[in-house]
């Protein structure tokens, strides 16, 4: 089985937002992270956020609350943020606490800065086709995985288990895009073995450890790992039980080391494009 590495999907990436930035001039394009609280979770990703688009050269600024700011002091804050011009893209940590309408926010945050597709107006079009949105960065990430790898998409069986919004329904329309024939299956799918060993491209996105094993994966598949998840040893794991598909999958991204280190350059490719959008 080859291990796709997300680290090698990375670097060509850096190497895209490069070839985006010549020619620009004055401060580099900046992001700004928006966390509620002290989620260890959030923090773990904000710091590796901060790190990867320093090193891509960008700049980043955290702007942090108290996890029992008022719905109206956090809109408040929010807009400020918002409103900065030289603030080029937003990236909110969620979920937020439940005081504040979250709702409110991916309504409120502006479309070009929203560089994880969680207002109504990049959904949309991620839903309509229209590549002039940001999708959020994990689903696009899946993408880049198969394709800075060679994998053909177009007319491919597709299974990708999870339905959120985050991953599994954005997810399914972009491989729609490419041309995949898509499947979505979630927990209570009926028949889910099956259905899964059906899969040429098999995407794990449920959020449960190391749920599917080499029952559920067909001869020659690629498997694309999208949980993070901790084992019963306390170490970090996928959806999927990677040791024992290694006899079946013809690829798979490993967790961690996958999936999770694009979705970050992702995130940096997002933010110079808004940038440059927001300039011309």
């Amino acid at each position: 089985m080859i291990v796709l590495k997300g680290a090698e999907v990375s670097a060509r990436i850096k190497e895209q937002v490069q070839r985006m930035l010549e020619g620009w001039d004055g401060p580099a394009p900046k992001l700004a992270i928006v966390r509620v609280g002290e989620n260890p979770d959030d923090m773990s990703y904000e710091r590796g956020a901060k790190k990867k688009l320093e090193s891509f050269g960008l700049r980043v600024d955290s702007y942090t609350y108290p996890a029992d700011i008022s719905d109206a002091d956090f809109k408040e804050a929010f807009r400020a943020v918002n409103e900065d011009r030289d603030v080029s893209g937003i990236l909110l940590l969620r979920p937020l606490p439940k005081q504040i309408r979250e709702k409110d926010i991916e309504k409120m945050i502006d479309p070009g800065k929203d560089l994880d597709g969680i207002s109504p107006a990049n959904i949309a079009k991620v839903f309509a086709g229209d590549a002039s949105g940001f999708a959020p960065c994990t689903a696009e990430a899946v993408v880049e995985v198969l394709k800075q790898n060679d994998i053909g998409i177009t007319g491919k069986r597709t299974v990708i288990v999870g339905r959120s919004m985050v991953v599994g329904k954005p997810l399914s329309m972009l491989m729609l895009k490419e041309n995949a024939t898509v499947t979505i299956c979630h927990t209570r799918t009926k028949d889910l073995e099956e259905t899964c060993r059906g899969a040429e491209i098999l995407v794990a996105a449920a959020g449960r450890a190391k749920m599917l094993n080499g029952e559920y994966v067909g001869k020659e598949a690629v498997v694309v790992d999208v949980g993070i998840n901790v084992d019963e040893n306390g170490k970090l794991c996928g959806d999927v039980d990677f040791e024992a598909i290694q006899d079946t999958a013809a690829m798979a991204t490993p967790v961690p080391g996958g999936v999770g280190a694009v979705t970050t350059a992702v995130l940096a490719k997002h933010l110079v494009r808004a940038a440059l959008e927001r300039r011309r």
